[in-house]
This record gives C-alpha cells, structure tokens and sequence, in this order.
C-alpha cells in the first residue's frame, strides 16, 4: 500500500496540473492554420493563372497548382467598405447596415473571426481594414496600416513570426495593391506598356496602357508578399496543415470595372491550398460560389457551427470534388460609392441579370477611376465622336432599367439581350428570381438615397456641404435583422 502512495500523488498533482492531458481531451491541436489573403480592387482576369499572359504572378500561379482555382466567385458588392463587411460577417450588404462606401460594420453584427478567437484560435490583422472599430475586437492584434513602407504587405510576415506556437492562426493580410494612386512603379521589373491587355471598354492609347502597367505593377507587389508569406509558413514547418485563400474586395480601379455589377467589377480571384485538406491539387471549379460563403466555410475548418445570423453556407466539400454544383445563383448589389446609386444583380452559370433603379443616372465608376488617365482618355474619344458601343457604356444616359446577358456567349457583358424576344424566358426566370431574393431578404430602394459626393466628369470633390448620407438599403427594411436565405 505504501508503495502506491508515491504513484497516487503523482496522479493527482498530474490531474490538477494538467486535466487535458490525463483525460485525453486535447493532446494537440490539429485545426487547420488559416491565412486569408485580400487584395484591393484587383479584377479575377488580371491574375496569370486566369489568362492573364502578360501580368507577373508566379507565387499565385504557383499556389493554384497546388490547390484549387475558382473560376465562378463572386463578390456581393464592388466596393471596398461594403465588400469586405459583407466577407467578415457573412451576409449581404444591405443586411449588414453597411452597404455604403465608408461605413463601419454595426457593432451588433458578428464578424467570424471572433468566433474563431473565441474558440482558441490567434487571430491577427495586417493591411487594410476598412471595416469599422467595431469588428477589430474580432483579432486579438490588429496592424492595420501600421508599420511598414506601405503599412500592409510588410507587416504580414512578421504577424505569422510573432504569434503564439501553442495557438492556430487566423491571419487576415489585406494589401492595399492595387489601389490608386499608385505606388509600385519602382518595385521589381516594370511591366511594359506595350504588352498589357487592353479590355474593348477601354481606350488603346498610350496612356491608358502606362496606367494599366502601374496597375499590374502593384499586382506583382501584392504577389511578392504573398510569396513571402509561403516561404515564412515553410520556415517554420506549418505549411501542409495551413489553408491558404487568396482574393479580392472588386474589381479593377479602371471605368466599367470597380463597383459595377459585370464580372469586370463582382467576380473575384478565388484560389485555395491546402495541403492537408484538397487532395487533387491543380484543380479547378467552375461552382457558383458567394463570398458569404467564406465565413461558414472557415468556421466549419475551425470545428464550429455557423450562427443563424450566417446567410451564406460552407462549400467544404468541394474541397474533395470540386466539380460539384453549388450554388444555383449568386446574388449582388451597387450602392452609394462616391455616386448615388442602386443595381441588383442575379446570376446564374449562363445567365446575368441587373435590375438598375436609377437608370436616369450615368455608371462611370468611383471617383479615382474617373480622376485616372483611362478615364480621360475615354472623354477624348467621346469628344472625338470616335467611341466604341463598349467604351461609350459609361456615358450612356439614360440607361437600361433592366439588362440580361448570355454569360456564355458574352462573357464580358458587353451585349445586352433584354429585349430580344428568345430570350424572354430567361428575362422573367431571373428577375422573378430577383425579386425573391429581395423579398426574403427585406431589400428596399430608398428614395432618399445618398447623393453625388464627386463630380462625374471630372472625379473632384463637390465640397463638405455636400457630404450627407441618406437612407441605407435595407435599414428600415428590416434588413438587419433579416438571416435569409442561406
């Protein structure tokens, strides 16, 4: 008996000290490592792997092979504040009471990274927020723009160095490439003017080309630190169990792109890799995916159920089979961006439908899109008489109140086939389909909604006095209270 004695009190004080351990609870955590990356006003189709022959993205590149590409994501919105609220928090914009440029997520939506910080994960932030105080208590640090040359990319290693060992991470590296103006002419190998890829609804002059150049010169920044982030993660010996997603908030700072509802402005990069987790690397998903569904997604890797709140669902298991169908349609939304405005967008695999409220008003684009010398170069040819159907798009007033477009004969919505008598059962389908979703999930059109802060020709500010917000979409609606659908 007595020689048991030792044995006894071994067990107790190993029981007191160290519960888990006796009980078998938690011998380790093997929670996949999560660092989402984002990158700001980058269109999918300026990215190497998506086609692009002329940008330089290797790292990128390199990740797609090893993971899986998405070739049919889409944002809820083109537009910074609003887009990266919607991710955050997994619902629409007009349900987050945010859905305007510039303005901070409400303290009472719950953004998933503090659901992963509570459920013991380190979560960090670098780079741009640009989602309001409130949902920083979602990381236990948060950079910001702190520190750094450009206060984003060059904190994102140090970020995965400082965190704790014991911990899984959840890192949010949000760069600030590619936004205007822009910075990263004098980074690396210039990209030459003249082999950049012009789209049809822009100008093919000089200028235009120098300023796409700059644009894929902060592209190739953006993949450098991400490059950085891989060799980092291989340092310290993480790599095969940490998921990786690289994106985008909308599209090209270039007109017809940022804050549209096209693909130029609402389809999103969308690449994964995960050593561990995607066992047929290089593939490639043509699934409908929303950018809602990123939150139930991660939380669902993190062990935890999404809340109600949560309006997207976890596409986890196209991990394993990426050719599974997903989603039937995505839905998306433009709202104030330094213009008044208000389209919605349903789009099937085939189809693209926009209901515009406020056809009487033109679409140029956000206020440095129309300071750029794209921009410029397009008022030229206007003035010339020497516009394209497709470069004069930004001008039309007044515009359509309802457009269609066969996504796969016209891949660029560039034709709009709204009135053509074979396509009118598509035309009723979607925007039924629509109106639904608007129904369900108690979107409204203000009349009062905010007005012009910029002048439209000329991008310039029209003056403080004239910086008043009207009413938000959605907000006396009911929208923020409103879960549908999922």
């Amino acid at each position: 008996m007595n020689k048991n004695i030792p044995f006894f009190i071994f067990l107790s004080l190993s029981f007191f000290c160290f519960p888990n351990l006796i009980l078998g609870q938690v011998k380790s955590d093997k929670r996949p490592n999560i660092i989402f990356i984002i990158a700001d006003d980058v269109s999918w189709d300026d990215i190497g792997c998506y086609g692009n022959p002329a940008v330089r993205t290797p790292n990128i590149d390199k990740i797609a092979k090893q993971g899986i590409r998405f070739d049919n994501a889409y944002l809820t919105t083109s537009s910074c504040s609003p887009s990266r609220n919607s991710i955050i928090s997994g619902r629409y914009p007009h349900n987050t009471g945010a859905a305007e440029l510039h303005t901070p997520l409400p303290a009472e939506q719950i953004p998933f990274p503090l659901l992963l910080k509570e459920a013991g994960y380190y979560t960090v932030q670098a780079g741009k927020s640009h989602f309001g105080a409130p949902a920083l208590r979602a990381f236990d640090k948060a950079y910001e723009m702190q520190e750094g040359g450009t206060g984003a990319e060059e904190r994102w290693v140090k970020c995965l160095q400082e965190r704790p060992k014991d911990k899984p991470i959840f890192a949010w590296l949000a760069a600030i490439d590619a936004h205007r103006p822009w910075q990263a002419d004098n980074f690396g190998t210039p990209h030459d003017p003249a082999k950049v890829i012009v789209p049809p609804y822009l100008a093919d002059t000089e200028a235009t080309r120098k300023d796409i150049a700059s644009y894929y010169n902060e592209i190739a920044r953006f993949d450098f630190y991400i490059g950085e982030v891989m060799q980092e993660l291989k340092r310290q010996g993480i790599e095969k169990n940490t998921l990786i997603m690289i994106m985008a908030d909308n599209g090209r700072p270039f007109p017809r792109s940022k804050s549209r509802v096209y693909d130029s402005g609402m389809k999103t990069p969308f690449i994964i890799k995960w050593d561990a987790g995607i066992p047929q690397p290089g593939s490639v998903s043509k699934s409908l995916l929303s950018v809602i569904d990123i939150a139930p997604t991660l939380l669902e890797l993190g062990g935890l159920k999404s809340p109600s709140e949560f309006q997207g669902k976890s596409f986890t298991k196209l991990f394993k089979d990426p050719a599974l169908e997903f989603r039937q349609y995505v839905f998306s939304e433009h709202n104030w961006h330094d213009y008044e405005a208000h389209e919605r967008m349903v789009q099937s695999k085939n189809f693209m439908y926009v209901l515009n409220s406020r056809p009487n008003l033109s679409n140029h684009g956000p206020a440095d899109s129309n300071n750029s010398p794209a921009f410029t170069d397009l008022k030229e040819l206007r003035n010339q008489g020497k516009l394209t159907p497709a470069q004069a798009d930004v001008f039309m007033v007044p515009r359509p109140y309802e457009e269609l477009y066969n996504c796969q004969k016209d891949p660029m919505q560039l034709l709009n086939v709204a009135s053509l008598p074979e396509y009118q059962q598509e035309l009723k389908t979607l925007r039924t389909t629509l109106a639904n979703w608007r129904n369900e999930t108690k979107d409204n059109t203000p009349e009062n909604l905010t007005k012009d802060w910029f002048d439209r020709e000329t991008g310039k500010t029209l003056g403080k006095d004239r910086q008043i917000r009207g009413e938000m979409p959605g907000v006396k609606a009911g929208a923020t209270n409103e879960n549908k659908p999922k």
